[in-house]
């Protein structure tokens, strides 16, 4: 205790039990501040949601954010799917020939595109393009001070800064998806017609057996729930920027690297709900007993 004081002082333990009791508080630290960031975040979620439904943005300054998350966005995805879908044809070439399916390659390369690839591929360039450009720009307003002089004024900077952002990233997110998906599919094509040799109506034929209309619905359904995440994870990072240009930094890192981490955890959940959903209505799918 502390001369003259109720305070405890509390001194570092030496010694391998000191260490452990040490790692301990560190870990219950990290569980604290992870339980009390995700509760902050779910309140900074309920707010945009509400102010989503109370008042809609402005179309000028709702249009502007499309442009820069959507329209900018379509070269990077567009190249990074032709290239995927290509490499899809590229890996997988060698295990099909060795058992004499090449010309099913068109099936494996579509599924993979529309169910998984695509949505996923299109989510981590948003949060890497577009995302951690919204939470430095965000950041920066936050050490500036234009955040609080925007609420002085009597604006919520919620309902003028977030909701375009994340209204904007709920809304293009499925197109620049099915970009990715389309640019996939016709490199993956393109390379094992016109490189590899196989038969394009073989190729056209197993591709359009295997795929149907549910795995595009499948893809894109997940691709709203990715751009929700990399709506809300950016925003509130720029919105809890640490000051300095340092904390303006971290906070564009920490917003993809969240960002990322939580759509592989929802795309886990999603893939499986999709499939309990997929198998409720249609217990008995034709493609698996067709010869």
């Amino acid at each position: 205790m502390a001369s003259g004081s109720n305070i405890p002082v509390y001194r570092r333990r030496s010694g391998f039990f000191g260490g452990l009791y040490e790692s301990v508080g560190d870990l219950g630290s990290y569980v604290l501040n992870g339980f009390e960031t995700l509760g902050d975040m779910t309140l900074f979620a309920m707010r945009t949601f509400s102010w989503l439904m109370t008042r809609l943005p402005r179309r000028d300054t709702l249009f502007a954010n499309m442009y820069q998350i959507g329209v900018l966005s379509l070269p990077v995805v567009a190249l990074t799917g032709t290239f995927i879908g290509m490499v899809l044809a590229v890996q997988s070439f060698t295990q099909f020939r060795a058992f004499g399916l090449e010309t099913q390659l068109g099936g494996v390369i579509n599924k993979s595109m529309f169910r998984e690839l695509g949505p996923v591929l299109a989510a981590t360039m948003l949060a890497g393009r577009v995302g951690s450009a919204m939470a430095a720009e965000l950041g920066t307003m936050r050490v500036t001070e234009q955040i609080d002089a925007l609420a002085s004024m009597g604006a919520n900077p919620i309902q003028y800064l977030v909701v375009p952002r994340f209204l904007s990233c709920l809304l293009l997110i499925p197109s620049l998806t099915i970009m990715a998906v389309f640019m996939g599919v016709v490199g993956g094509a393109g390379y094992c017609i016109f490189i590899l040799g196989i038969d394009m109506q073989h190729y056209t034929s197993n591709a359009q057996k295997f795929v149907e209309n549910w795995d595009l619905l499948y893809g894109v359904v997940k691709s709203i729930f990715f751009g929700a995440t990399i709506g809300l994870v950016s925003c509130y990072r720029g919105f809890h920027c640490e000051p300095g240009a340092e904390g303006v930094g971290s906070a564009a890192t920490t917003a993809f690297v969240q960002s990322f981490v939580v759509i592989i955890v929802l795309d886990l959940f999603l893939s499986i709900f999709l499939d309990e959903v997929y198998m409720a209505i249609w217990p008995a799918s034709p493609m698996l007993f067709s010869s």
